[in-house]
């Protein structure tokens, strides 16, 4: 019991846990250099890599089991050799290239066994650095830079540097991608290389020998490896050297619409070799001769504010001298290019506006308004003149009291004053110094205010005070609304007018003002807008030039290059210090002009240098280029109007309230006439033209004109209709006179020819009109460019039934006088009517020509046969009684017949008795004495007569009388023409019968 009580005892203590044997972790140093080769994966690592525990001899605990590698993509791999001694090796995974990368840095830990083959409690070393280079192998050849280098030289020097060759080793180290030597392969040519591919020429070269040099280099890296290709080298000689600029042409020609053409492509600028350390180059394009400036569109203003999107609501201050606005009478007035006003101002007088005439111009005008003026300011030579000059002086109204400012020119410098109140605010006076003031050229000038906000735009670019003047100092002028051009008034009151200014010193109200400050020079356009502001970007559309001087490759402008271009891009200044560069940069100056119809003629061109050298004994001097720049005629469009050239219709539909459509099926078009080279190798060797429609151009009409052929419109009878409000929603105006109808206003060809098919023609109820032609024309860009003249010829069919005349001798003369205008071939129309057998007043004018004629036919013969019956009468002789008086009855009987002469007849010619056809003929006798029938018995007995004497007649008058009588019927015969002239005419009344 005591034996078990104890083993009991003895199991119940705990027994102590086993001592670890892996107490310690593994030891590597804490940085490594390696080198591996490119063409080898195994790194050498200085100092090697071994691993070190302190648990060595123990199995497992002081073993190295491996090495881990830390880091992302590490192209590299470490290994144990000898876990006993903990030796290791990294090697690359796969080739490693210098070229793609030539240092590696990562990670390496040591790890050993742990207490047993599973690696049970395993201890890691410290992270240690490691730094692998990639050692190059010279796997590539030199290459050189350029195929082929070629230079010009001046003979009779000795150089030390022709030019320069160039060649690149793609190898990553020093000793394998630098060249060590350049060697020339030609033998027996006056020329070395230096090791940095420099060639010399070894004696002076002579123009009148070898003028061409060719020769091979090639070249060697620091390995010895040859270049794959060498490298062509091309000296040509020249004669003595005139420093210029070279390879440029004089005259340079511009096709409107090219966008930006390079001025000198191929210049280069020839130094003879003298050293430079500064060079400065002006281009100077010379646009002022063209139109205010230089070229801008070719629209009218009014039209050009429409394109531009411009608001609606200036007032002209400068406008044609009129009742209403007579203030610029007595100014001098010049017209420009576009046929716009351009008021002169000689420095002794000016223009107010009376205010009363303009109240419009005063309204808004107190913080809150645009100037816009277009003015070229004369600089007077040799007076050397610095007094103010004002351009427009202002008093102004407002609810809070009276404003005023002014906007006047000194020296070079722009000065606006504003006066917000003239009780209580001080005055302010903002200047801006601009060399377009004093340059003597046009510009235009816009001055926005917004208070205290003031913004002037010089030819579309903006540009803020240079200077803000607090003027309060000066004494308030007379609170009075005045407003002057040219001057400027002052307080000092005079009673006489100030010689030669009788234009100028007229007020409306109060005291007579002294005037100073007359401005000197031209202005025109002059407009104000009151209470709103005109935006930036329609101020640019307006006013900014559209041509000028340009350069673009600012990204390829070389080290040390500065260019400058003043805002009416006329002037370009390059400055640089290298030759090379410099040329390559002036190769880039460009001309533009951006106006598809740009205005064509010559723009002169002047380049300018100034060099400075090292040596300034020895400094050479470069002349001036003078060259000029033609602006080719543009492709004219063609402007086409098409449609129905020829209509009629019944006078109905003319006299509706709505008239008849002018042009209702008309078509406008327009394209641009292409000429296009012949091929060479055709036997014509001219040009051919292709037309073509133009997607690329918006196409806009600014106006078109209905003008008449012959006679103006009679106003009383007929005349032309438009709607005005179709006119005013477009923004087009119309002039509708009695000699043509005109429509102003640029607007597309799509509206113009919704607007042109809406023109009617209206005639008065009665009104004996038949026929009229009318010529359509329309322009575009301000008139510069004219379409085709398209006549529409009408006629107006009349009803004979509504137009008939109480008398008709006076239908038949009015017939016969509108016949000579109405055309041929109206005859030969089918037209609708919606009368019953209309008939035309030239057919009618046929029938009585026919018959008038006929009935001087009968006339002649019948009084031929009258001489006849009495010739024969006088010379027979009767051989007896019976027979002398059946003579002398038939004798009678024929003095009967013709003698009786008092009654006339007065037949309708377009009527026709059908119970009459012996004496047909008579029916075409109008408004002539018929001798002896004296009253309608006596026509009968006529009809009876007649037949009698066609059996009695001889041989000769009954021959006579069949050709009379077949001539007679054709034209007249009822079968024909009775039943439709008898509709046309419509007379039932008995009194105008015979």
């Amino acid at each position: 019991p005591l034996s078990s009580v104890a083993n009991t005892f003895l199991c119940s203590i705990p027994h102590p846990k086993p001592p670890s044997a892996n107490k310690h972790k593994p030891w590597i140093e804490a940085e490594y250099q390696g080198i591996v080769m490119e063409n080898d994966n195994t790194v050498l690592l200085n100092p090697p890599l071994f691993a070190l525990d302190k648990d060595a001899p123990l199995r497992y605990a002081g073993e190295i089991c491996g090495f881990r590698i830390h880091g992302a993509g590490v192209p590299f791999e470490a290994v144990i050799l000898d876990k006993a001694t903990g030796e290791g090796l990294i090697r690359a995974k796969e080739p490693v290239d210098c070229e793609a990368q030539k240092e590696h840095t990562f990670t390496i830990q040591a790890y050993d066994c742990g207490e047993g083959p599973d690696g049970a409690n395993s201890k890691k070393s410290h992270k240690a650095t490691v730094h692998v280079r990639v050692n190059d192998v010279n796997e590539f050849a030199p290459v050189f830079v350029e195929k082929l280098y070629r230079v010009a030289v001046t003979e009779g020097k000795l150089y030390d540097r022709i030019l320069r060759v160039e060649a690149i080793d793609g190898d990553c180290s020093p000793q394998y991608s630098q060249i060590c030597y350049y060697e020339i392969l030609t033998p027996n040519i006056p020329f070395l290389i230096d090791n940095d591919g420099n060639i010399e020429n070894t004696e002076k070269l002579q123009y009148s020998g070898d003028r061409l040099y060719k020769f091979t280099v090639t070249a060697y890296d620091c390995g010895k490896k040859r270049a794959s290709d060498d490298a062509e080298v091309e000296i040509q000689v020249k004669p003595t050297c005139k420093p210029s600029w070279q390879g440029w042409n004089k005259r340079i020609e511009y096709t409107p619409g090219a966008g930006s053409l390079a001025l000198f492509p191929s210049i280069h600028l020839e130094t003879c070799d003298e050293p430079l350390w500064n060079i400065q180059a002006t281009v100077e394009l010379q646009t002022n001769h063209v139109a205010k400036g230089c070229d801008r569109d070719n629209y009218s203003e009014k039209s050009l504010r429409k394109l531009c999107g411009a608001a609606s609501g200036e007032v002209d201050l400068l406008p044609v001298p009129s009742p209403t606005a007579n203030w610029t009478a007595r100014l001098s007035v010049h017209y420009s290019q576009d046929s716009s006003l351009i008021y002169w101002f000689n420095g002794s007088q000016a223009a107010q506006v009376p205010v009363a005439s303009g109240p419009n111009a005063h309204q808004g005008l107190s913080d809150h308004f645009t100037l816009s003026v277009w003015m070229k300011h004369a600089v007077v030579p040799g007076k050397g003149r610095r007094e103010e000059e004002t351009v427009i002086c202002s008093t102004v109204r407002s609810e809070d009291g009276y404003s005023h400012y002014s906007l006047a020119v000194h020296g070079c410098r722009v000065a606006f004053l504003y006066w917000p109140l003239l009780e209580s605010a001080r005055p302010v006076k903002f200047l801006w110094k601009l060399e377009q003031v004093c340059d003597d050229e046009w510009h235009h000038y816009a001055l926005n205010l917004e208070f205290p906000t003031v913004t002037l735009y010089v030819d579309g670019v903006s540009y803020d005070p240079a200077l803000i003047h607090d003027n309060g100092l000066i004494p308030p002028p007379r609170q009075e609304p005045s407003l002057m051009i040219g001057a400027c008034w002052t307080e000092e009151k005079t009673k006489e007018k100030i010689k030669g200014n009788e234009n100028s010193t007229d007020t409306v109200q109060g005291d007579p003002l002294s005037i100073h400050h007359y401005f000197h020079g031209y202005l025109a356009g002059f407009t104000v807008r009151p209470g709103s502001l005109e935006s930036r970007e329609v101020i640019e559309c307006l006013y900014a030039c559209r041509e000028g001087l340009d350069y673009s490759d600012f990204d390829s402008l070389g080290k040390g290059m500065k260019v400058h271009v003043n805002p009416s891009q006329s002037l370009l200044t390059l400055e640089g210090d290298d030759v090379e560069t410099f040329n390559h940069a002036i190769q880039h100056v460009a001309y533009m002009n951006s106006l598809r119809f740009a205005t064509p003629g010559v723009r002169p061109l002047r380049l300018t240098t100034t060099v400075k050298c090292f040596s300034e004994e020895s400094c050479v001097s470069i002349p001036d280029v003078e060259g000029y720049v033609v602006v080719l005629q543009p492709d004219a469009p063609q402007i086409l109007l098409s449609g129905s050239t020829h209509f009629a219709h019944p006078a109905s539909d003319f006299e509706a309230p709505d008239g008849v459509p002018l042009f209702p099926n008309l078509q406008i078009s327009c394209s641009i006439s292409h000429q296009v080279e012949a091929k060479k190798d055709e036997n014509w060797h001219g040009t051919v033209t292709d037309t073509r429609m133009s997607d690329e151009i918006v196409h806009n009409l600014d106006g078109c004109e209905i003008s008449l052929v012959g006679d103006d419109l009679d106003p009383e009878r007929e005349y032309l209709l438009l709607d005005g409000a179709l006119l005013q929603q477009r923004g087009l105006e119309l002039v509708n006179t009695s000699a043509y109808l005109t429509i102003t206003g640029v607007e597309s060809i799509a509206v113009y020819e919704e607007i042109l098919r809406q023109v009617s023609y209206h005639i008065n109820r009665g009104a004996a009109l038949y026929e009229r032609k009318f010529h359509l024309s329309c322009t575009e860009m301000n008139g510069r460019y004219s379409s085709n003249e398209f006549t529409v010829e009408v006629n107006v069919l009349h009803n004979m039934n509504q137009a008939a005349h109480p008398n008709h001798i006076l239908s038949s003369q009015q017939f016969v006088h509108r016949g000579h205008h109405l055309p041929p071939e109206l005859s030969g129309h089918s037209l609708a009517s919606t009368h019953n057998n209309p008939m035309v007043p030239s057919a009618a004018t046929v029938i009585i020509v026919v018959c008038v004629g006929f009935l001087a036919l009968m006339v002649i013969l019948g009084i031929l046969r009258i001489h006849s019956l009495h010739r024969r009468g006088m010379e027979q002789e009767v051989p007896g009684a019976a027979e002398g008086e059946h003579a002398s009855a038939g004798g009678k009987e024929g003095d009967m017949f013709w003698d009786d002469s008092a009654l006339t007849i007065i037949v309708n010619p377009m009527e026709v008795r059908s119970g009459c056809r012996g004496c047909h003929w008579v029916g075409s006798w109008v408004g002539r004495s018929l001798p002896h029938i004296s009253s309608p018995q006596s026509y009968q007995s006529c009809q009876e007569r007649a037949a009698e004497g066609g059996e009695g007649r001889s041989s000769a008058g009954m021959e006579d009388e069949d050709d009379d009588s077949t001539d007679s019927e054709t034209p007249d015969s009822p079968d024909s023409h009775d039943g439709n002239e008898r509709h046309i005419m419509g007379k039932s009344d008995s009194s105008h019968r015979y």
